[in-house]
């Protein structure tokens, strides 16, 4: 009489596991969601600054183009200290957790940005204000690095198994409600300051910074390391993360790179490059922009979670290639929508280039993270995804800039983008290879059995 009743206290206890694994998923999942939104604020933040207000302040000259080349340089800059963030917050996470770093990213990522709010321009100290300005973006692109891995993988770890591509979306949701509140700062500055938004209302949004690194902080203090962590690492970790990935994973990195440049391309470009674009060469105004951005990001936020619940359905690299082929179609007619200087046009390649990247960009964590095991995964995923970041972020806005000087004709930039999307779409058809997935597998089994 006793088998019912033990079979019952069992299953109920299983429901209160099941239970309070689902609660801890959704807790990190809120807690990634809003520290990579903070961090993605200051980083977008960063990138309309140097759209709108860098060049004058930090490298005046006689000439408009090279000013805002200068200011997009330490845009880029960011970009090139990312790999190295993600090398090194990869090692502490793959050997004491992943939590920690997400917490000294967060911190790092606001101290930065609350500096470059108080950093005197080239007028009050000359050539130290642009080095120093530089410096910053280096130590922000550091912290950057560190982030995104840590939150993707952290997500996707925690996540329910037929849930992955929705939870480990997470850390992309935060990119567009960054960008929302990056934008928002910007419209409600240029309008309180006026005139004087160039010369130091842009520093209000910056020193915001602190006060959004504290709501952060308190909320991933509260987080759970990740189970899956926890089971295959303590016992054995990698004891060099990076040589590892980089001996035993070379193509998933490769692919995980390749994977990532096209759509960080094309939300760059939709996101920064055309605050620089649309005032000087179509005739908008950067208010009006700045409005587009704002209500097509709150349609990029709804069009991302749908995305990912299809790709939980359907599988993330059939949801990713369709994405990437109408991202082709895209990006030749962004810009031929954008000269028309109609608004309803410039909304129109704005939804265009969104509806499009919640296809490739927001299941992409799951994705990259089957590729590698658990014990180097924060390593691999972070390595391969900000390398695609250089290749399709930080050159993107140089790129077009001097495309477009040289040219005169906005043709070629729809070209460039096209082309590199079609190397994302090659590498999303890959990434689920059953070599790539077997080593993958192989890693796992081995970390496990350490």
């Amino acid at each position: 009489m006793s088998q019912p009743l033990d079979d019952t206290r069992d299953a109920r206890v299983d429901h209160l596991e099941t239970q309070r694994n689902q609660r801890e998923a959704r807790k990190v999942a809120l807690a990634t969601f809003v520290g990579t939104a903070l961090e993605w604020y200051d980083f977008f933040l960063y990138g309309a600054a140097a759209a709108l207000v860098f060049g004058p302040q930090f490298f005046p000259s006689g000439n408009a183009t090279l000013s805002q080349l200068g200011a997009f340089a330490t845009f880029a800059a960011g970009f090139l200290t990312r790999p190295l963030g993600g090398v090194i917050a990869g090692h502490f996470g793959d050997r004491i957790g992943r939590k920690r770093m997400l917490v000294v990213s967060l911190v790092v990522t606001g101290g930065s940005m609350a500096l470059v709010g108080l950093l005197p321009n080239y007028a009050q100290i000359g050539v130290a204000a642009p080095i120093i300005l530089i410096a910053l973006r280096l130590v922000q692109g550091l912290a950057i690095g560190a982030e995104w891995g840590g939150a993707a993988v952290l997500a996707v770890e925690h996540a329910p198994p037929l849930r992955r591509a929705l939870y480990g979306s997470a850390p992309q949701l935060g990119v567009p409600v960054g960008s929302i509140m990056a934008n928002l700062m910007m419209l409600a500055l240029t309008g309180i300051a006026g005139p004087a938004f160039t010369q130091w209302g842009w520093r209000i949004g910056f020193l915001a910074s602190i006060v959004l690194v504290g709501i952060g902080l308190r909320i991933r203090r509260s987080l759970n390391e990740s189970p899956l962590f926890e089971r295959a690492v303590r016992r054995s970790p990698a004891r060099m993360p990076l040589l590892e990935v980089l001996r035993q994973y070379p193509s998933a990195t490769l692919v995980a790179a390749l994977a990532t440049v096209g759509s960080t391309a094309l939300g760059y470009t939709a996101m920064t490059f055309i605050l620089s674009y649309g005032p000087a060469r179509a005739g908008y105004s950067a208010r009006t922009l700045l409005a587009l951005l704002t209500v097509t990001g709150v349609l990029h936020l709804v069009l991302m979670l749908v995305a990912c619940a299809g790709a939980d359905r359907w599988g993330r690299r059939r949801v990713m290639v369709w994405g990437s082929l109408f991202q082709v179609v895209t990006t030749l007619v962004f810009f031929p929508l954008l000269d028309s200087r109609l608004v309803l046009a410039a909304c129109a390649a704005l939804i265009l280039s969104k509806i499009s990247s919640a296809a490739t960009y927001a299941p992409l964590p799951a994705l990259l993270a089957d590729l590698f095991p658990t014990h180097v995964r924060y390593t691999g995923v972070s390595l391969g995804y900000q390398i695609g970041g250089i290749l399709g972020g930080s050159l993107v806005p140089i790129v077009l800039t001097a495309i477009y000087a040289a040219t005169g004709s906005s043709l070629l930039l729809g070209v460039y983008l096209a082309a590199l999307t079609v190397v994302s779409l090659v590498a999303i058809a890959l990434a689920h290879t059953p070599a790539i997935l077997r080593r993958a597998a192989e890693g796992e089994l081995t970390a496990g059995t350490g």
